[in-house]
């Protein structure tokens, strides 16, 4: 099953998402590769005296990338959103992707991401001027409301909609909760009961199993992972098999991570350069491999490598020692 957002439709229901710091373009590859139907870019200011910065100009890099391009802006003020969301589509964006939902500090502060959930006319002010800015589809990213005291989340979904917005992705947290606790649903599901354009609900979505029951529990016409994709970006193919066949995905082998790892290093490597290839590719050691119980052996290798030759060494030091081990439990 597949669904879509004006006119492009996206071959399964699955969404990356959008995260500043690990969804650049060599990540939303992989993940593309890997089973997500569709991917947005990291977070991308409002502000125009940023566009020009090395940073922005890489996160505006979609080059090789499947369509349709959905360029993420963030912000607070109606004006310079419509300037931003016009910017991107003349850059080349195909979808516009509104955030209210970061709940960084930083963000916040400056009366941006989930903080907009607090002033309901903002919010109204800021979408009416993006739709009105751009012809391509715009949709937003939001949580259930700024506070556990101040859960708003359908009416804002009512605002989005009466204004153009075409699709609405949900985290079933408030900003208030951050990432702490259990994401909850029922907020959601209640969204999506009283709105005509997609929903895709997004939260604690670490299994196959977790998916198809919040997809069935909210009725969600998709269903967004974040943070378990870090550490296992294969989590898509597994979630789509389990949605097509109700047959759960084995774990990939030691040789299929070690396969897309070193495909990922080498896109890494060609998209920053070296030098910072190497620094962003430790994080993803620590997110794919943290969790293994030899990972310590390699680590401090990974981490004080200097060049990608003694990244990519280490690591294939690191997956000998796997195969041997699983070569010795299978005799």
């Amino acid at each position: 099953m597949s669904f879509a957002i004006g006119p492009y439709r996206f071959t399964n229901r699955l969404v990356l998402a959008p995260m500043a710091g690990v969804t650049d373009r060599p990540f939303r590859q992989l993940c593309r590769q890997l089973g997500a139907g569709m991917t947005v870019s990291e977070m991308i200011s409002s502000r125009a005296d940023l566009r020009d910065t090395r940073k922005t100009r890489l996160r505006m890099d979609h080059s090789g990338e499947p369509g349709p391009i959905i360029v993420q802006i963030a912000g607070g003020v109606p004006q310079m959103m419509a300037d931003a969301a016009a910017y991107n589509v003349a850059q080349g964006a195909q979808i516009i992707d509104i955030n209210m939902g970061c709940p960084a500090k930083k963000v916040c502060k400056i009366d941006a991401g989930s903080a907009l959930l607090k002033d309901s006319k903002l919010v109204e002010a800021i979408l009416s001027a993006v739709v009105g800015a751009v012809s391509v589809p715009v949709t937003l990213k939001m949580r259930t409301g700024w506070a556990r005291n101040q859960i708003n989340a359908l009416e804002i979904a009512l605002i989005a909609e009466a204004n153009g917005i075409q699709a609405l992705s949900i985290h079933g947290r408030t900003r208030e909760d951050k990432y702490l606790g259990s994401a909850e649903y029922d907020n959601i599901r209640l969204v999506k009961q009283n709105v005509r354009i997609p929903v895709i609900a997004n939260g604690d979505i670490d299994s196959a199993k977790k998916a198809k029951m919040v997809m069935d529990f909210t009725a969600a016409d998709a269903i967004m992972v974040g943070r378990t994709a870090q550490q296992r970006p294969w989590i898509f193919g597994q979630i789509d098999q389990y949605l097509s066949t109700g047959i759960e995905a084995e774990e990939p082998s030691d040789e299929l991570k070690h396969e897309w790892l070193l495909g990922h290093l080498h896109n890494l490597y060609a998209f920053y350069g070296e030098h910072q290839g190497v620094q962003i590719a430790r994080k993803h050691f620590n997110w794919q491999l943290g969790q293994d119980k030899n990972y310590y052996k390699v680590k401090p290798l990974l981490m004080q490598a200097r060049t990608a030759a003694k990244q990519l060494e280490s690591i294939g030091a690191y997956f000998n020692d796997c195969y041997l081990e699983s070569y010795e439990r299978a005799s």
